[in-house]
């Protein structure tokens, strides 16, 4: 049988073997729910550094950029860590690098660890990345990006999510995976009001970002697995 792990955050990916697996970066609040809508409205391809001079870089290549820290967007990026900036924006064809707190260094980690797969995971593309698993994946590790090392509520609920939709495909292979569904099975009713008293809802709630957050936790808006080749994301449809 299949078998699926979770790793609650970066600094436990030391522990766990990522070679020959399908690693699955999430961080629904806001780095993954972003790459995602980028690509479905648009973009080309999305390269994620973890360095924010990194990502200024790209820009004499062409390239938009977007680069947050701390929840704030930096200045002199064109985009911060907001999905909804790219809705009403003709991305047709452009580039985007990316640098955000706590995404994009998960996925720069998992690349540097010799990952054999990496894509990227929210709720806005939640079936199809079920699908993708389900015919494609042999050995899972879902990755939760969490907040500066440490855990966080929605990545492990979004994690719990996939949990039990592969449920009959997958074994599970440690407590990590009880964890995340048992937090999924307490907020699956009402993830937003379950989400409420948690850090980074706070944090972006104090920002005046309810609107990300509203979008962030609507699940399928798109048909689309964002998938690392070589440096830059890519979508499969």
């Amino acid at each position: 049988m299949k078998k699926i792990e979770v790793c609650l955050s970066p600094e436990l990916l030391r522990h766990y073997e990522v070679a020959h697996k399908t690693v699955v970066v999430i961080d629904i609040l806001r780095a993954t729910s972003c790459i995602v809508t980028a690509l479905a409205h648009g973009i080309e391809k999305v390269v994620p550094v973890a360095e924010i001079e990194e990502c200024r870089a790209y820009q004499a290549q062409g390239y938009l950029t977007a680069a947050e820290r701390n929840g704030d967007h930096v200045e002199g990026f064109d985009f911060g860590n907001s999905p909804l900036a790219y809705l009403d924006t003709d991305l047709k064809g452009r580039k985007l690098a990316m640098t955000t707190s706590n995404g994009t260094l998960a996925l720069t980690m998992a690349k540097k660890m010799g990952a054999g797969q990496i894509v990227v995971g929210a709720f806005l593309n939640r079936s199809a990345l079920l699908q993708y698993l389900r015919d494609h994946a042999r050995e899972v590790l879902l990755l939760c990006a969490g907040w500066k090392g440490r855990v966080n509520l929605e990545d492990s609920v979004f994690a719990g999510n996939v949990l039990d939709e592969l449920l009959d495909k997958f074994q599970f292979s440690d407590d990590a995976c009880g964890l995340a569904r048992s937090a999924y099975y307490l907020g699956k009713k009402n993830p937003t009001r379950f989400l409420a008293d948690s850090s980074h809802f706070q944090r972006l709630k104090e920002r005046g970002a309810m609107a990300d957050i509203d979008f962030c936790l609507t699940p399928d808006q798109y048909d689309l697995v964002p998938v690392l080749q070589g440096e830059a994301l890519v979508r499969l449809d």
